[in-house]
């Protein structure tokens, strides 16, 4: 489903050992998507976003978000025709909300489930 450009999961566990080196002691990771070669990472800490850049997608960015930075989000679930889901953040420093569409095989409402855990501390 990534050749569509939108994400899927991935086993936690593994991300846990890809990503380990970007993450915190202690720091668990409790759900992965992959995008094409991008991936979201939302951690018990912060949400990890992987951008992975030019054409052979050696020069990756690590963009990290505390989720107090968070001020709110929201989730559009996918539906009969329209077989996409989406998140949408909004974070304190920017109007313009960060979005990621995942693929109807995502259970979006664990997505938003983490988030509200986290965000809501």
């Amino acid at each position: 489903m990534a050749l569509f450009g939108n994400a899927h999961s991935i086993n936690p566990a593994q991300a846990q050992q890809d990503y380990a080196r970007l993450l915190g002691h202690g720091e668990q990771i409790h759900a992965a998507y992959l995008l094409i070669r991008d991936t979201i990472l939302l951690t018990d800490r912060r949400l990890i976003l992987v951008d992975k850049q030019g054409i052979t997608g050696k020069k990756t960015e690590y963009h990290s978000i505390p989720y107090r930075s968070i001020t709110h989000f929201s989730v559009e679930t996918a539906g009969h025709f329209d077989l996409d889901a989406e998140l949408k953040i909004w974070l304190s420093s920017s109007q313009t909300p960060i979005q990621k569409t995942f693929t109807k095989g995502v259970d979006i409402y664990e997505v938003q489930a983490i988030l509200t855990q986290f965000v809501a501390r």
